[in-house]
């Protein structure tokens, strides 16, 4: 039980009707689960508005409404208003778990690309320097031993509150987000000052009806963790970042591969080993020192370099820096699975043809003797992006596996065929096995040495969906099962 009033503490509001002197039971922001004594938020959704479901909340026994519109209530029940019912439940959670926020110390990474990885390496570094670190992402919600899948990459204020309070409760000293530009619009971080707000980089991407109107409202949306951090650490050598932070109240900080950043990485060099590829640098500026991770790629040294820029502020030792950033690994995240010693396999999460291009030319730097690549596409979504992962895949490419991903109410069959109508585009050479099983079979199969295959689109997720179901489907179980069969097939011979 809570007053209305401290609840309200941080908040400007008017009191239409009623009293805030009231003990309030709980939050609800969802009429179904409204029950006896406790305060209902009007939120305005895509596809819903509570304000709708005002005076049946109050029937079910609501104490009080927070609202941002006119409603109609019984007289017996408080009616506060506000300018903005998000923003409300925002600080209203902060107010009833007792600001848990203000007893960690929080770290915000924002950016089209690099999120998950960048808060799994900075929670691979603290752990390593002997920090509890609790962390909400993409993928899960990690809380001590408990890993709870996630619904949005930051979710509702709510939840962000109720996740940082069992983080106190568990001991924790640090958490680390994931800040998407549509929780940062819509206020799910509202009343949260981060300790570091960081950014990663920002292309066109999530514009569209149901998300950003513009491009420059992107911008605009990845710019207000900028004016609720301490501290702002940026990749300078990502064209917008001066836009992003324009108007900040924090101090700055930058990272890349310019001269003229805080935080540098020199003297960059891929490393090549069978069944492992990697990338190593020099690490300038802030820090001085050699790092060498097995993952690939340009865009792993800014991971990296983030992380580094991160945990700097915590006293962490170089050694433990690096040992680390050569540990951390992200389920689905250019995953490197050891089958074979001659050729490299892989799981990565790419689903787009930008994620994919990134993915495949990191790939072809390392100069595979054949760079295979293995996806579907996801049914009911839209039919160019097959088209473009075709085209992608075929063009980049010596063999691609074209198969079946999450089919949803569509046939596999038809996917198929859209994606082949974009490497039809290209020379690409394909073949197309629906069942991803089988699929994956023809990959290990025919592995050749200095091969690199990657199979592409489902990285962490462990489920198919087919006609409105989910079956388990784990990409790491079905290569287990598959070598097993083929090991099993050789003895037989």
């Amino acid at each position: 039980m809570e007053k209305l009033d401290r609840l309200l503490e941080r908040l400007e509001y008017t009191l239409v009707q009623g009293t805030s002197d009231l003990e309030i039971t709980q939050v609800v922001y969802d009429s179904r689960k409204v029950t006896k004594g406790c305060l209902f938020v009007c939120i305005k959704g895509a596809v819903s508005d509570g304000h709708v479901y005002a005076k049946e909340a109050a029937e079910k026994g609501a104490a009080a409404l927070l609202v941002q519109e006119e409603v109609k209530a019984p007289e017996s029940v408080a009616v506060i208003k506000v300018e903005d019912t998000r923003y409300g439940l925002a600080l209203v959670s902060a107010a009833w778990f007792h600001y848990p926020a203000e007893k960690l110390k929080v770290i915000g990474v924002t950016g089209t690309k690099g999120k998950t990885t960048t808060t799994y390496m900075v929670k691979s570094i603290l752990e390593q320097a002997g920090y509890r670190v609790g962390l909400i992402g993409t993928i899960e919600a990690v809380i001590g031993d408990q890993a709870i899948p996630a619904k949005n990459t930051t979710p509702e204020s709510y939840i962000v509150q109720e996740y940082f309070h069992q983080m106190v409760e568990q001991g924790c000293q640090c958490a680390v987000m994931e800040v998407s530009s549509q929780g940062l619009m819509m206020h799910r971080t509202a009343g949260i000052l981060f300790d570091m707000g960081i950014f990663t980089n920002i292309e066109p991407d999530h514009i569209g009806p149901n998300e950003h109107a513009s491009f420059e409202e992107y911008l605009a949306c990845k710019g207000m963790l900028f004016r609720q951090c301490k501290t702002g650490i940026v990749n300078i050598d990502d064209v917008h970042w001066k836009q992003v932070t324009e108007g900040h109240t924090c101090e700055l900080e930058t990272f890349g591969f310019a001269p003229e950043a805080d935080l540098r990485a020199e003297d960059v060099h891929l490393v090549k080993r069978p069944g492992y590829l990697g990338v190593a640098y020099q690490a300038k500026g802030l820090v001085d020192m050699e790092v060498e991770i097995d993952v690939p790629g340009r865009f792993s040294v800014y991971n990296s370099l983030t992380a580094i820029a991160i945990c700097r502020h915590f006293q962490v030792t170089e050694e433990n820096m690096k040992q680390a950033l050569k540990a951390a690994r992200v389920k689905g995240r250019i995953e490197v699975i050891p089958v074979s010693n001659e050729f490299t396999l892989m799981i990565d999460y790419a689903h787009n043809a930008m994620s994919l291009e990134s993915l495949l030319g990191t790939l072809k730097e390392y100069q595979p003797k054949r760079l295979v690549c293995l996806f579907g596409c996801g049914g009911n979504r839209s039919k160019l992006r097959r088209y473009e992962m075709g085209e992608v895949s075929g063009r980049l490419a010596d063999l691609t596996i074209i198969t079946s991903d999450n089919p949803r109410f569509e046939e596999p069959q038809d996917i198929i065929d859209d994606i082949k109508t974009g490497i039809n585009k290209t020379e690409g050479k394909y073949v197309e096995i629906s069942d991803r099983k089988e699929a994956i079979r023809y990959a290990i199969a025919k592995g050749e040495p200095g091969d690199v295959i990657v199979l592409a689109g489902k990285g962490h997720e462990d489920y198919q969906e087919i006609k409105g179901q989910k079956y388990p489907m784990d990409e790491r179980v079905l290569i287990q099962e598959v070598l097993e069969e083929l090991a099993q097939e050789k003895e037989n011979r």
